[in-house]
């Protein structure tokens, strides 16, 4: 690999080790001084790579991930639920800022476990480190986020399909993961195959109904799904979604305002709500 994906791959473990000791000391308010020293980088290389990659200070991306500002967000969350349900609308109907469509794949291309099914495969840098992504004809079918390369994800996509055909393309990869965090220019369209449960794919389908910088937390995403009795069964769904940052699951947290769990890491989580909260606000 390059040394700029190299060098952009450092970059993000080091804004990802700011962004969790920000996380852990925002009622501390830390200095960037402290911050610089807890990251091991000076200060100026510090301000310099955080405002590159999110736009903002460290000291105005902890606003963003306080408590106060996440509880805010799910009372928001829960006022446009509420008057789209009292419309008689199954949950939100606004836009996706992804341009996202998505098809479910067929009880019978299931079964077949992709005999005949050319899957492309690659790596590529992404704002929040490194990114696997898998796709067919039809589109996107897998998404992840990991530290380097690592045969044990490419392991998996293989055992969720036995029967098809895989090549590895980084290049094509690359193109992908830049319509995905395209933040200036017109939107590219983007579409997804998904492989779930009736269940799963409801969830999936609700998730993609949360826009760019609002937050649900599980009972608003279960009502938004058609079974808000179901809060447990939707957070099982919400973690075996295998299409990170498209499928947001980024954006679904507790009702006490903690962000809860992720597959991809807590920071990780952190940092995309952070990085989306000041793409929306600036």
């Amino acid at each position: 690999m390059d040394n700029n994906f190299t060098e952009g791959a450092t970059n993000y473990l080091r804004i990802e080790r700011a962004i969790r000791f920000l996380c852990e000391h925002a009622n501390e308010q830390p200095s960037l001084p402290d911050l610089a020293d807890y990251v091991g980088i000076s200060e100026h290389h510090l301000q310099k790579i955080f405002s590159r990659w999110v736009g903002v200070s460290p000291k105005r991306f902890v606003q963003f991930l306080t408590k106060q500002r996440a509880k805010q967000a799910l009372a928001q969350s829960r006022s446009v639920l509420d008057t789209a349900l009292g419309l008689g609308l199954s949950g939100p109907s606004r836009l996706h800022d992804l341009l996202i469509s998505c098809e479910a794949m067929t009880p019978g291309e299931i079964k077949s476990l992709g005999a005949g099914l050319l899957i492309s495969h690659g790596y590529a840098l992404s704002p929040f480190g490194l990114a696997y992504i898998a796709w067919t004809s039809r589109g996107i079918c897998h998404m992840a986020f990991c530290q380097c390369p690592d045969r044990s994800l490419e392991e998996a996509l293989k055992i969720r399909w036995p029967s098809a055909s895989f090549v590895r393309d980084d290049n094509e990869a690359a193109k992908y993961i830049d319509k995905i965090f395209q933040i200036n220019g017109k939107k590219q369209p983007l579409h997804l195959v998904l492989k779930g449960t009736n269940f799963q794919l409801k969830v999936w389908e609700a998730l993609l109904k949360v826009d760019m910088g609002e937050l649900v937390s599980y009972s608003q995403l279960a009502t938004m799904a058609g079974s808000p009795k179901a809060s447990r069964a939707v957070g099982t769904a919400v973690a075996s979604n295998n299409i990170g940052f498209l499928i947001p699951c980024h954006r679904v947290i507790r009702e006490s305002g903690e962000i809860g769990n992720y597959r991809w890491g807590r920071a990780r989580k952190a940092a995309i709500q952070g990085w989306e909260a000041a793409i929306v606000t600036d």
